[in-house]
């Protein structure tokens, strides 16, 4: 599990700074933005499915259920990850990755 920081986007421009995934990756809260972060999957030849932990629980204790979001073998996906995805005990919001990696990159920017 890595810790993962978000850009902001400047008038003069930003510079896209890619990250290579692992199964599960965290983004403090100090990357969100007031809406969020927006994470942006780029694919080149693997298709895999990420998912957004909901860090909330039932009156069970069980983490919510989550709907992971495709990512074609080939091709890009913007998913806005809000600030309710924040983990308040961890100060962190989980992603994770399913399928093969290889070839598969995002970018996190603030909302």
């Amino acid at each position: 599990m890595a810790l993962q920081a978000a850009q902001s986007v400047v008038t003069t421009g930003t510079t896209p700074a890619p990250i290579t995934p692992s199964a599960s990756d965290t983004i403090a809260a100090s990357s969100f933005g007031v809406n969020g972060v927006f994470l942006r999957v780029i694919t080149t030849g693997t298709a895999t499915n990420v998912a957004v932990q909901d860090p909330g629980v039932t009156p069970s204790a069980n983490p919510g259920t989550v709907t992971p979001v495709a990512a074609p073998a080939t091709g890009v996906r913007m998913i806005l990850i809000p600030r309710s995805a924040i983990n308040s005990a961890t100060g962190v919001a989980t992603l994770t990755f399913s399928g093969a990696l290889t070839g598969v990159t995002y970018e996190l920017y603030r909302a």
